[in-house]
């Protein structure tokens, strides 16, 4: 009896201790990693969401980027941070894909991180040079098709959705399209814009001005509703290709075993965040829909991409070594 009574004393002890450890969260600055180059759509939610919490909590929430290895070597840091809430990482879709394109991964995106919540989707665009002699999807399909081996796309990443999302709509079609990667959805945008190569395939946000000065032509948004910043480009269902809508997730998740009352403490603030119309409106019109969930919403929506693009990249037999 005495040890059981020993043993809830420690637990209520532990309690109380996590509770004002939680109370006084944050009391320095606190990182929020972004795996991936500066000025990509990631690097973009990180730095709005890091300056509000910085403003609401009190303390510097400074974001850095570590890129490389399509966000594996900024992954693998923030797995192995310790689990107290001064390390946040952003991820993007590529966070639940690499598992399976990747020949190693130094990281469980189930296993070795807590998730805290979606932060907002973009859907994904194909466009091209406007010297592309192309105004609809079909008509791309068309000219690659009787040219095989000719024509070249631009994606952002190894592995990102915008990737495989094109790959998709070269096993549906039979395309020999020669894929090109790139960093960053700006420097593959800035490619086609450069007409080397003349397609693309990115996340919506750094494209939006470009189409609509009509230096890119999109030719679908990989959406089931067309983006309102984008209201003249069709939907990829609409341009003749239903089933193969994609898009762009941005979300935080911190290190596993991070104490549950600094992961609902955080997890309040984004609310927050994510209920201010300045936010909204600013995210909208960059492309992004804002969208806050649960910990548990998100965790079980990084499951169900995890198994929707694992399904693709075997198909098109993908692999980095």
């Amino acid at each position: 009896m005495t040890a059981f009574v020993r043993l809830l004393a420690c637990l209520a002890g532990l309690a109380l201790t996590t509770a004002a450890s939680a109370a006084d969260y944050p009391d320095r600055n606190v990182r929020v990693l972004v795996p991936f180059a500066q000025g990509g759509p990631t690097d973009v939610i990180a730095r709005v969401f890091a300056q509000k919490l910085s403003e609401s909590l009190g303390h510097s929430f400074y974001v850095e980027n570590l890129a490389g290895a399509g966000g594996n070597i900024g992954t693998a840091q923030a797995a192995r941070a310790p689990a107290d809430g001064y390390t946040i990482l952003v991820v993007s879709t590529g966070f639940m894909v690499n598992p399976s394109l990747y020949a190693k991964v130094p990281y469980d995106p189930l296993k070795d991180f807590t998730p805290l919540t979606l932060a907002a989707v973009s859907p994904n665009v194909i466009f091209v040079n406007p010297s592309l002699p192309v105004k609809t999807l079909k008509e791309l399909i068309d000219l690659v098709k009787a040219n095989p081996g000719k024509y070249a796309y631009a994606q952002p990443a190894m592995g990102s959705t915008p990737h495989l999302s094109a790959e998709l709509l070269k096993q549906t079609f039979g395309l020999d399209l020669v894929m090109v990667p790139f960093t960053s959805a700006g420097l593959a945008v800035n490619a086609v814009l450069a007409d080397q190569p003349p397609i693309g395939f990115t996340a919506l946000p750094p494209t939006i001005g470009l189409i609509n000065q009509g230096k890119l032509r999109g030719l679908a948004v990989e959406a089931v509703k067309r983006a309102p910043t984008l209201p003249d480009v069709p939907t990829i269902a609409e341009a003749g290709v239903p089933g193969q809508e994609a898009d762009t997730l941005t979300g935080f998740v911190l290190p596993a075993g991070t104490p549950p009352a600094i992961v609902e403490k955080l997890h309040s603030e984004m609310v927050k965040i994510g209920a201010m119309p300045e936010i909204r409106e600013r995210l909208e019109k960059i492309g992004f829909n804002p969208v806050i969930n649960t910990p548990a919403e998100f965790g079980a929506r990084i499951k169900a991409e995890m198994e929707k693009w694992a399904k693709v990249v075997h198909a098109a037999n993908l692999r980095i070594e």
